[in-house]
């Protein structure tokens, strides 16, 4: 009954830590002139991590003209289907504990309760597993786009040695490193499940 229990818990840890995840950088770009500076450049992103879409401005310390950027990449597919997958996963296992606390004797009474939860579980568990690998290159893909040192290459001043170019602080991802391994909990919460429909009833 345990992994009845932990399973919606898993799901909700998952789709809570990535759906509702907003982080940011700041980077410093220190020009020779230094009304031309800017030693606060914040970038904030959020989920679904359409990181193409998040623009910045920068100087370009040759006088006042700025540098228009953005990020690199687009993770919003592997994010959005693992946000998918966790609330279905939720959902369903919310219902299964419910059938499986009250309704114990009718799920008892013919193989189809027991028929129906295997099918369902073994499909929610190679979904688990599409959406554990592609979120967990989605991540790392994430975490490589927001790295500030990659950021700092974007930049025209950051290449000339006379400008000094420097990360203030960067994005904070253990909400996000949380999101995968509650996936992968959730995962071996609704297999555990599975061999117990299969036990009860097939």
């Amino acid at each position: 009954m345990c992994m009845v229990i932990f399973a919606p818990l898993f799901a909700i840890f998952a789709f809570a830590t990535c759906g509702g995840y907003s982080g940011g950088l700041r980077l410093s770009v220190d020009c020779v002139n230094k009304t031309e500076s800017n030693l606060s450049i914040d970038i904030a992103f959020a989920y679904p991590f359409r990181l193409h879409q998040v623009t910045f401005e920068v100087p370009t310390c040759e006088g006042k003209e700025r540098q228009k950027l953005a990020l690199i990449g687009d993770s919003s597919s592997s994010a959005e289907f693992f946000v998918t997958v966790a609330v279905f996963a939720f959902l369903y296992s919310l219902a299964a504990t419910v059938v499986y606390i009250f309704f114990q004797n009718k799920y008892r009474e013919n193989n189809r309760g027991p028929l129906i939860d295997f099918i369902v579980t073994v499909v929610f568990s190679f979904l688990w597993l599409v959406g554990s690998s592609a979120w967990a290159k989605g991540l790392s893909d994430v975490k490589v786009a927001t790295d500030p040192k990659e950021v700092l290459l974007l930049m025209s001043a950051c290449k000339q040695p006379s400008n000094k170019c420097m990360a203030v602080h960067s994005p904070v991802m253990s909400s996000l490193n949380t999101s995968v391994l509650s996936e992968i909990q959730s995962g071996k919460a609704l297999k555990k499940r599975k061999r117990v429909a299969t036990l009860n009833g097939l």
